[in-house]
């Protein structure tokens, strides 16, 4: 299935939750917290300007980001977890 996502907005793939702490304590299902971090999958065209042109986005797809625990929309696309956000509510790029 193909998603574009609109506007500002971006497709994000959800990384898996953590299931062992550092200390090797195993989390249950009910304990685990939502990820905010993911890859992105697909960005949108940009947000429609005053002037009637598109804004740049700053990300593209394949890059690794950060996000805020509560933003965007939560879906799941052929069973795997993704979430649409604004381009806004991405907190930070990941550097390799």
């Amino acid at each position: 299935m193909a998603v574009h996502p609109l506007e500002d907005r971006v497709l994000i793939k959800q990384c898996e939750a953590e299931e062992v702490t550092t200390g090797g304590i195993v989390l249950p299902d009910t304990a685990k917290e939502k990820p905010q971090r993911g890859s992105v999958i697909a960005v949108g065209p940009g947000k429609l300007l005053d002037s009637g042109k598109r804004g740049e986005m700053g990300l593209k797809k394949g890059d690794e980001v950060f996000y805020g625990k509560y933003a965007g929309t939560e879906v799941s696309i052929d069973g795997d977890p993704y979430v649409i956000l604004r381009e806004t509510d991405v907190l930070a790029v990941l550097v390799k």
